[in-house]
């Protein structure tokens, strides 16, 4: 029994650190399972499970912790940094600036919350408190990356001797889940509002019409327009739609833009929702066409689904391809996470998206050794592309920046350099031919794995102090200061949303999710409302949010504790 014995005590081998980091992740996911008021801590339970073992001695070497945390923090937020990078700047567009103005103040809100907290209750003598509210806040409004953005800005001012701010985050981190739905919930009261108003709000404001596609038949009935072709028609009306196919005196015939139109062509159109009404008054009234597919037969006329795999295609619009002109096809329809747009002229393509081509056979398997089409391709995830980002973000990260008033260069770090190149390589990768595509799941299967070990690595460094921290010192003030951090701002901030604003109160859901980046919270939203504006919030503002959490915990720390 000697050698199991060894296994679990003899600290510094490999089999004893590779079994530590299995049992503290395996027990940590299977207890954040656990749900008390249809609440579970999920994956962040890995934190607590990590502090149990280092409480008990069940360790590593540092040296080994500090490298498994520090890898699994930049393999995190370089997951998360191309998760959002897409969608990054152009959630700034009108429609979301707003939001983010209030996501921004709420961030804000809770960084001067926790600072009046923090001047109010501790010693501000003790150099140890303010990196300890700092923890606390990141706990509040449930934040790892932003703890672990902390952590290594205090890791390079103070050496060895830097606090286990993840005590702090650790006390307050179970009440921040449930506050963030309470206080949202809170507000649903305090605005007297009623889900269902809100419901039917949403019905008869549908924000997204100008991306959702309209098949129909028409008759061309409009004398006017015979004789134009169709591109003339996109020029006359000022709408962007797409004729795939004209039956005309019995013939089937494959449109192109130099197609003209002639009185009592039967003709298939594709727009956009918004533009239904529009199209269908300018060219004639809708109808039924029973003859297109017998027609669509005997001309060997398809529509197919074409996946985007090749990424030289990632980024460029359908006007730039010319897929009638060049390749004699129409594309119609873009699948893109499921979620259907039609295919307007000016719409980016990516890698990934699923187009709908129509044509003949010829033509559209053409298209499709063009467009990639290789699903297996999809599947295999970009890896030199990912570690040519963590290289990049690890050197921008390094960078000094002498800031007027610090003692020491200010850096972005091991959080926010990878952080920003991730964005960046999500954004424009393709304009230097770095494929960025990676499936969801691996995109979450990578994220993952870093956050275990960084949570674990935390949990078993900071264990030893823990039960000294919350029984003998400050950890029951640190619980109610994070509740304060949490619950503050998303009144003031939620309230503001809803009575000057006068957002839908599902949006504010989402919003409030989004900017303290709890996937709980808008589990919890999505659960209250049929539609997708819970969700459409929480996209438009994550973006910035998790990059503002991360940036401002490197700049706290930096600021005020060095």
């Amino acid at each position: 029994m000697d050698w199991l014995v060894s296994l679990f005590m003899n600290n510094e081998s490999m089999a004893h650190i590779a079994l530590l980091y299995a049992i503290v992740i395996a027990s940590g996911v299977y207890m954040g399972k656990i749900k008390v008021g249809g609440i579970s801590l999920g994956v962040t339970f890995v934190l607590f499970a990590g502090i149990l073992a280092g409480h008990i001695g069940f360790t590593a070497p540092i040296s080994t912790l500090n490298f498994i945390q520090d890898f699994g923090l930049i393999l995190f937020v370089f997951m998360i940094g191309l998760q959002v990078g897409p969608g990054f700047f152009s959630s700034f567009k009108e429609g979301g600036l707003k939001l983010n103005m209030l996501a921004t103040s709420m961030i804000l809100l809770n960084i001067a919350v926790m600072f009046a907290c923090y001047f109010a209750f501790f010693d501000t003598s003790n150099p140890v408190n303010l990196p300890m509210m700092v923890g606390t806040l990141y706990g509040a409004v449930t934040n790892t990356p932003g703890l672990g953005a902390a952590q290594e800005a205090l890791s390079s001012i103070m050496g060895s001797s830097t606090p286990s701010i993840a005590n702090g985050y650790a006390c307050a981190y179970p009440l921040g889940v449930a506050g963030i739905i309470g206080a949202t919930v809170a507000i649903r009261y305090l605005c007297q509002v009623k889900l269902a108003d809100e419901e039917k709000e949403l019905e008869s404001h549908d924000n997204d019409l100008t991306l959702v596609p309209h098949l129909m038949h028409l008759i061309v009935q409009n004398q006017f327009i015979a004789g134009h072709t169709i591109l003339e028609l996109h020029d006359f009306m000022r709408r962007d739609f797409v004729c795939s196919r004209i039956l005309r005196n019995g013939e089937l015939i494959f449109p192109k833009s130099s197609t003209t139109l002639e009185l009592n062509d039967k003709v298939f159109v594709v727009c956009s929702e918004a533009d239904k009404d529009a199209v269908q008054a300018f060219i004639g009234k809708e109808t039924i066409v029973p003859e297109f597919e017998e027609q669509e037969k005997t001309k060997q006329m398809v529509s197919r689904r074409i996946v985007i795999t090749k990424p030289e295609i990632n980024g460029k619009t359908p006007a730039k391809l010319h897929f009638a002109s060049v390749y004699g096809v129409n594309l119609t329809r873009v699948t893109r996470q499921g979620m259907e747009i039609f295919a307007r002229q000016d719409l980016p393509l990516q890698v990934g998206d699923r187009v709908m081509v129509v044509g003949d056979q010829v033509s559209v398997n053409r298209v499709s050794s063009v467009l990639g089409n290789a699903v297996k391709r999809l599947d295999t995830p970009n890896i030199a592309t990912i570690f040519v980002g963590i290289i990049l973000g690890i050197i921008l990260g390094s960078i000094p920046f002498s800031i007027t008033g610090t003692p020491v260069p200010v850096m972005l770090g091991l959080a926010g350099g990878p952080l920003i190149i991730a964005i960046l390589i999500g954004r424009y990768g393709y304009k230097v031919h770095l494929v960025t595509y990676t499936t969801t799941s691996a995109n979450l299967m990578l994220r993952e794995i870093g956050l275990v070990l960084f949570l674990a690595s935390v949990g078993i460094k900071a264990g030893a102090n823990f039960l000294n921290t919350v029984v003998h010192g400050d950890g029951l003030l640190y619980v109610a200061t994070g509740f304060l951090i949490t619950v503050i701002p998303i009144l003031i901030v939620g309230i503001v949303a809803r009575k000057k604003y006068k957002f839908n109160y599902f949006t504010i859901m989402g919003l409030l999710a989004g900017a303290s980046t709890d996937p709980p919270a808008l589990a919890f939203a999505n659960a209250s409302c049929s539609k997708d504006a819970p969700s459409i919030g929480y996209s438009t503002v994550y973006p910035l949010s998790m990059f503002l959490r991360i940036f401002t915990a490197q700049l706290i720390v930096l600021l005020c504790c060095s």
